[in-house]
Order: C-alpha cells, then structure tokens, then sequence
C-alpha cells in the first residue's frame, strides 16, 4: 500500500509553537515517522511515495521572504518532499454595515488597516488528495492539520475506500481526527523529531 503525506503548513507551525514553544522540528525525520506509525496502524509496511508541504507566504515581508527561499531551497530538496508555496493576497478593509464605505485607517489611532488572506492552500490540498486518490497515487494519505474544512474531502475519499489518518496535537482538531480512518498525536513524536 502506498502512502503520501499532506501537510497543512501554516496549521501546523502554530500549533507546534502554541504546544511547545521554541521547538525546532527536524523535517529530515518526520516523513518516515508518520509511515511508520502509520504502518503500526494499518497492520503492516507502507510504501512511502512523497510529502507534500503546502505553504502560504507575502512576499512584501522580509519574514516570508525569508520562509519563502527556506522552503524552495531547502526543504523542497528534502529526500520525498516537494512544497507547493502560494502568495497570500492583501485582504479588503471592512466596510461600514450603514454607508458602505470601506474602513482604511483605524478611526481612533489613524493607523492604515490592512491584512493579508491565505486563498488556495486548503483547496490545493483537497485538489491534490482527490487528484492523487482517482491516479492511484496513494492507498493511505497522511494529513497533517487540524482543520475542519478537510472533513468533506475526508469523508468523501473514505467512502471510496481510501484511508486518510489524521496527524495533529490533540484537543486541536479533534473533529477533523473523528472523521478520519485513523489518528495520530504528533505531541507524544516530538521527542523523536526534535533537531539534534
């Protein structure tokens, strides 16, 4: 059986950081502890295909930037990984509910409101595990994040005959984990992932 992994990046880095504050994740070890506790869960080995580690950066900050050049010149070089990195879009201001006018600045400090808006990284998840699912690229995919969007793709892929376990840092995502074939606790991994 062939296995892939699917990782939510932003999801999670911050709940990595919200859990253990200061880690540093060696990503060298983490694809080949999730097949193998995979494996232990299914019943026998997996053959591991590729992770995929789907990243979201603005480009007009230095810390993305930073993040952005990371990902495609280093961790994309990984053995099995590739990453698929997206630019995040400015977000639109909000807009008065009465005149309709958009809201620039803060209207008690004058400070400009802006934000930025992450579009695309959970539907090219969700397009990639049903592309690579009708392809036969994978028996069991490996899903690293605790988002709810994820369940109706989930259910969807299951429903087939496809197995989808769910890794994530327990009580975060807890519903996404319910739905899932299976789930694993990356809290009780993080010894074994830690950078040496």
């Amino acid at each position: 059986m062939k296995a892939r992994i699917f990782v939510d990046f932003w999801n999670f880095q911050l709940t990595l950081n919200e859990v253990s504050p200061g880690f540093r994740l060696d990503w060298v070890k983490l694809s080949p502890w999730l097949v193998n506790a995979a494996s232990s869960l299914i019943g026998h080995p997996l053959s591991f295909e590729e992770t995929t580690v789907y990243i979201s950066c603005d480009l007009r900050s230095e810390n993305d930037r930073r993040l952005h050049r990371w990902a495609l010149h280093v961790l994309d070089r990984f053995p099995g990984v590739r990453v698929v990195v997206l630019e995040r879009k400015p977000k639109r201001p909000p807009v008065c509910q009465n005149c309709h006018n958009s809201i620039v600045t803060c209207p008690h400090c004058n400070a400009p409101i802006a934000g930025m808006v992450e579009k695309g990284v959970d539907t090219s998840i969700v397009t990639d595990l049903l592309n690579l699912a009708w392809e036969s690229a994978w028996d069991v995919a490996i899903l690293i994040s605790s988002d709810r969007d994820f369940i109706p793709a989930v259910t969807q892929l299951q429903t087939k005959g496809f197995r989808v376990i769910n890794a994530h840092f327990p009580p975060k995502g807890m519903d996404l984990a319910r739905t899932c074939w299976a789930s694993l606790d990356l809290q009780t991994a993080l010894s074994d992932l830690a950078r040496s």
